[in-house]
């Protein structure tokens, strides 16, 4: 039997960890985070419930003390680590080394509670090989408090200030919106950049270029001045009023630059007026952390920075080689640019063998750009600089392998020599139409590669980009031949929206956030509406702009990013035990030294603050304005005029803020209405079932003119997930317009057993306990000891939807595993060859499919590899509570 026990996060790290240790070690897994603050009051003892900052689960009135439970979708893995503790002689903690890590490993202790004849150690590492791993064992330390105080302060300033401003938000824009610490200056970011867009007024200039050659070879050549003075370009133009910023440059228009051209074409000689050549050396960027990884994975992959880090967390844990399990990385959170003098030797070693004309004399060292860069101590590396990329791809999947490739060419190179190139500039001189006119022409030679023999980083904007081009040899004096003039028109662009890989570099330059978080927050601003994908473009939507409207109005104090880069800071500065964490809630929440609190600010303020609207402008003639407003639905529209004359317009959702103009408003306003498609009659009202369609098919009862004119929520009628509302028999419509339907009660409880159809299918409920059924048209007629039978099932063990015939069928397609089918499923409908399974666009009717698109779909989802399925942590009651970090750390000593 094993005598030690080693926990770790995640499953894959342990089967991983433990493939390095003898037979005296079990790993386990706690699976991410054991305890956390309860989602609400309800869960919170009854003694508790009734307390003002109950909901906060946060014990303001007794020093901010936070109350945890164990959730109870944790509380089975926490009985399996104390039967898995039971008889061990030593607990080795050995989550990651940052402040997640180190909090996980602190509950762990908490929860567990070990006997005191157990030894108690906690060990870390910075990448899963085996040595690594036996020499952390070899040097264990105790759990650093600071740190998981910093990462417990985070933790309730989140809920403080998320609870606090969220409920603002339901009740002036919509529900399910969230404020939040880093979100919303994230959202905020963005909606500004939307509104530099909207303010953009484009301005159009004219140019001139010149092919010409030298000695047999060509180049070109654009006209940069006329009688000395600057020609125009497009960084001469105010972004807002699209106007010269200033009269010292010349704007060409359309005709200027055709009469200039046609002169040019006949006029000789094009005379080298001056040459300058300059060699520089370019350095290699240095080694990845966590946000310069994700921008990199954005330019040149396309990647969200959530896809990119649950790669990279893969590629950490561990991937099967040689039926080995191997970590390939080092760990993927991390600040830090420094390498190990170890991983600095092997990878020297590695170019002198490869590159050994690229090898410097003496190894290049790379500073922290982030202020506080104490939690991880080491760049993002290959574990192994020998595992080429192309020796293990065979290995790994298509993701896997281009983020291992990224991280394995960076890591490489940034030891290497920098390139050597030499810049050449040269401007050529002729005389048209009696003026003097000046053309430039650039290049750049590459003379010595290093570095870029390996690798180069991506750019934001291609226009970054310069051209590598090589000039001919020029001479000052000297005629080139022209062979070509050609005018061209040019508008000026609008500020470009944000991406992952911009917005993580804007967030790191004003140190709001740090590196573990803003894959998260970019996810969740978009799951939670503010913000849509539009290929790389982060696009705000209407939502954005009236949460924004609301915080920027009612609590501007708590929305200026510094105050934002302040709080990071203050979290760094207790993991360094330089800060009170207790005081620094105080004077955050409730207000102290001269500052507001939160809470007495949002209670002051909250009841003053208007419902906002995002102002479009005005008619034209009448002079009435035209907003956009958001719906009790949660999706905006438009209203011209605020009398009882006013009218109303919905909005397209791929339409941006930025492009909504008036001339766009007016259009929407006019377009009579296309008429609603109904499937029936609703037996309770007598009124018509509308067809509704977002993220698949519902039915809407229809509303009078006074309750749309009221703003009546109407009501509406679920259906059975891929099932299409025109194929429905009357009796069908009937049946579901009348659920929930009570079927009876419990005999032991008395609880109302009922039948309900819900996101994932048809399902009955009483009390707590629900199990989904097998046939939603005879499930109404079930008996009550039928119910009864069902109810009695483990959860485990519930019964499914019973599969229904297949939506639609195609045979046999190029390069599908079997006959591909549309088949009904429990998250809705999906397209299969028998071996990959390929969920259809939200909203997509399945009956549409062509197959065409059923092919293309399964051919995506083989190349993206399996995915992993997001568990939403389940309200339970908690299965234990416990106040935090000193006070439980003083009853633990």
């Amino acid at each position: 039997m094993p005598k030690n026990l080693v926990i770790v996060e995640s499953p894959a790290k342990a089967k991983t960890i433990g493939s390095y240790l003898g037979k005296d070690y079990e790993v386990q897994a706690s699976i991410g985070h054991i305890r956390d603050l309860p989602l609400n009051g309800r869960d919170l003892p009854e003694s508790l419930r009734k307390k003002w900052w109950a909901d906060y689960a946060v014990d303001v009135d007794d020093d901010f003390e936070p109350i945890y439970e164990v959730p109870k979708e944790k509380a089975g893995q926490v009985k399996k680590l104390r039967e898995a503790l039971k008889g061990k002689e030593s607990l080795v903690l050995a989550t990651d080394e940052d402040r997640e890590g180190e909090s996980i490993s602190w509950h762990l202790l908490q929860v567990l509670k070990p006997a005191k004849n157990v030894a108690v150690s906690r060990i870390a590492f910075h990448e899963i090989t085996k040595d690594a791993i036996l020499d952390a064992l070899k040097h264990p330390r105790q759990i650093d408090v600071k740190l998981v105080e910093a990462q417990e302060t985070r933790r309730i300033l989140d809920r403080l200030y998320g609870y606090t401003l969220s409920p603002v938000l339901w009740r002036l824009v919509t529900s399910n919106l969230s404020a939040g610490r880093v979100q919303s200056p994230a959202v905020k970011l963005i909606v500004e950049r939307e509104i530099q867009r909207r303010n953009f007024r484009a301005a159009t200039f004219w140019g001139i270029r010149a092919d010409l050659e030298s000695a047999g070879t060509g180049f070109s050549a654009d006209l940069r001045s006329i009688d000395d003075r600057r020609v125009a370009t497009g960084n001469d133009f105010d972004d807002t009023t699209g106007q010269l910023k200033s009269d010292k440059a010349l704007l060409l228009d359309e005709a200027r630059a055709t009469s200039l051209a046609a002169a040019c074409r006949e006029a000789e000689p094009w005379t080298v007026r001056s040459v300058s050549a300059n060699e520089a050396f370019e350095k290699p960027a240095p080694p990845f952390m966590t946000t310069t990884l994700q921008q990199d994975a954005n330019r040149k992959f396309g990647y969200s920075a959530d896809r990119t880090m649950r790669i990279a967390q893969t590629l950490y844990e561990g991937v099967e080689i040689g039926g080995e399990q191997v970590g390939l990385i080092t760990y993927m959170r991390t600040d830090s640019l420094a390498l190990s003098g170890q991983a600095i030797s092997n990878i020297r070693s590695h170019i002198q063998r490869e590159f050994p004309d690229c090898l410097p004399d003496k190894p290049p060292h790379y500073a922290n750009k982030v202020r506080n860069a104490q939690e991880a101590h080491e760049a993002i590396r290959p574990t192994d600089v020998n595992r080429t990329p192309a020796g293990i791809a065979r290995y790994l999947t298509d993701d896997q392998q281009k983020i291992y490739d990224l991280i394995w060419k960076r890591a490489v190179a940034c030891q290497m020599k920098p390139s050597r190139v030499l810049k050449t500039e040269a401007e050529i001189g002729v005389t048209a139409s009696g003026e003097k006119l000046i053309f430039r022409t650039t290049g750049k030679q590459i003379l010595f590669d290093g570095f870029r023999r390996v690798y180069m980083e991506g750019q934001d904007d291609e226009s970054e980009k310069e051209g590598e081009r090589r000039l001919p040899l020029l001479k000052e004096g000297q005629e080139v031949e022209r062979k070509g003039i050609e005018a061209s028109g040019h508008e000026t662009k609008p500020p470009a929206r944000y991406t992952d890989a911009t917005l993580i570099k804007k967030l790191e330059e004003l140190g709001i956030g740090r590196p573990s978080t803003y894959a998260s927050i970019i996810a969740v601003i978009v799951d939670r509406g503010y913000v849509r994908k539009a290929g790389k473009q982060l696009v705000p939507t209407f939502k954005a702009f009236l949460a924004m409207d609301v915080l920027e109005k009612g609590f501007h104090e708590f929305m200026e990013l510094g105050f934002t880069a302040r709080m990071d800071e203050v979290l760094d500065e207790i993991s360094e035990g330089k800060c009170d964490p207790k005081m620094y809630l105080k004077e955050f929440f409730l207000g102290g030294n001269g500052k507001p609190g939160l809470k007495p600010l949002v209670d002051e303020r909250k009841r003053e603050i208007p419902f906002p609207a995002f102002a479009v402008g005005s008619e034209p003639e009448t002079g009435e304005a035209i907003l956009v407003r958001n719906g009790r639905d949660g999706h905006p529209f438009l209203q011209l005029g605020a009398d009882e004359n006013k009218r109303y317009a919905n909005i397209p959702e791929d339409l941006a803020p930025a492009d909504l103009t008036v001339e766009k408003a007016l259009d929407l306003l006019s377009q009579k209405q296309a008429p609603t498609e109904s499937v029936g009659i609703d037996p309770v009202t007598g009124r018509r079932l509308l067809v509704r369609q977002r993220g698949g098919y519902y039915l809407e009862v229809e509303r009078t003119p006074e309750e749309i004119e009221r703003k009546e929520k109407p009501r509406w009628v679920s259906l059975p997930p891929g099932v299409n509302p025109r194929d429905l028999s009357e009796e069908d419509l009937n049946l579901l317009c009348e659920l929930p339907r009570a079927i009876g009660k419990r005999p032991d409880s008395g609880e109302e057993i009922v039948f309900r159809m819900g996101k994932f299918g048809p399902y009955i409920q009483a009390g707590k306990e629900i199990r989904n059924v097998e046939d939603w048209r005879k499930a109404p007629s079930m008996t009550v000891e039928a119910a009864e039978e069902l109810l009695k099932l483990p959860k485990g063990a519930r019964a499914a939807v019973k599969a229904t015939g297949p939506i639609q069928e195609f045979g046999q397609l190029e390069g599908a595993a079997g006959p591909v089918k549309i088949l009904a499923g429990r998250f809705g409908p999906y397209v299969t060859d028998g071996e990959t399974n390929a969920t259809l666009p939200k909203g997509k009717d399945p009956a549409s499919i062509t197959a065409e698109e059923a092919q293309d779909l399964l051919a995506r989802k083989r190349a993206a590899g399996p995915s992993k399925r997001f568990v939403r942590r389940k309200t339970g009651r908690p299965a234990a509570m416990t106040k935090s970090v000193k006070k439980a750390a003083k009853k633990s000593r």
